[in-house]
């Protein structure tokens, strides 16, 4: 819900920008630092609420790989985005993952899942997975204490010694205790700065409006949505309310297995 309690979707419905002039971006809040349940907007379901990603029938976390903890990040995505899976990147020269575009939120407050916050966006991560561009923005939110030394990917790299190498290390290996391999990247590993990244959020943007205006076929995606007034996909507030009122109740959450907090260890390829 938005703050005047009407429903919308964290997807489609939340603006992508909080300030536009200043390149401030809105980001959705979907994995709280240090946490391991992977979480993410369910983007094929009606209003596309956060849900935790299942696989093999099991609720799905992240390992542990050592030295990390859960996620290291705040993690989640910029809305009104969509990395279209059939289009191929001219700079990855591989075709999108078919999700918003994620954003790893680097300030030093533990969000809350679902919060919406405003950041500053300082450099991104082309990772390649499982053949698919997955395009990870690092940023700052506005509000955190030191945000103003922060407007670029070299003043991460300089403020938070080791912080953009971990990044690297986490995405490269964090499949590896499921059995699979050791995940690639576009240029080698290296970051891209702010006005590269910029370019890739505002392409991504563009992919959403033609999916919102049907002029791509989204498949299997959703895109219900109560504010994007020239969409075909625009429903009422009682089509919305209708919608949750159908979804099953909320029961009482699953114990954390006590796997989660186990830690890996192998050596670096």
């Amino acid at each position: 819900e938005d703050a005047a309690g009407r429903y919308i979707s964290p997807f489609h419905d939340i603006p992508i920008h909080a300030d536009a002039g200043k390149n401030v971006f809105n980001m959705v809040v979907e994995v709280p630092r240090w946490t391991n349940a992977k979480m993410e907007i369910a983007t094929k379901e009606p209003l596309n609420p956060i849900k935790q990603d299942v696989k093999k029938g099991k609720l799905r976390y992240v390992a542990n790989v050592f030295p990390h903890k859960g996620y290291i990040w705040n993690y989640g995505a910029i809305p009104q985005t969509w990395e279209d899976p059939g289009h191929k990147d001219e700079n990855t020269g591989c075709c999108g993952d078919n999700d918003p575009i994620d954003v790893c939120e680097i300030g030093s407050k533990v969000c809350s899942r679902g919060e919406v916050i405003k950041v500053k966006v300082l450099g991104t991560l082309a990772l390649i997975d499982e053949g698919e561009t997955d395009w990870k923005i690092i940023a700052i939110n506005i509000e955190d204490p030191e945000a103003d030394s922060y407007n670029d990917i070299n003043d991460v790299r300089r403020l938070k010694p080791g912080y953009l190498e971990a990044t690297v290390d986490w995405f490269r290996r964090y499949k590896v205790p499921d059995g699979k391999p050791e995940n690639q990247f576009a240029f080698n590993g290296e970051f891209k700065d702010k006005d590269f990244a910029v370019n890739i959020i505002k392409g991504t943007h563009e992919h959403w409006k033609a999916l919102m205006a049907k002029k791509t076929d989204g498949g299997e995606i959703n895109c219900t949505n109560l504010t994007v007034s020239d969409s075909p996909f625009c429903c009422s507030q009682d089509c919305a309310k209708a919608t949750v009122d159908a979804a099953p109740p909320c029961e009482a959450a699953n114990p954390i297995p006590p796997e989660v907090d186990k830690w890996f260890y192998y050596q670096k390829n």
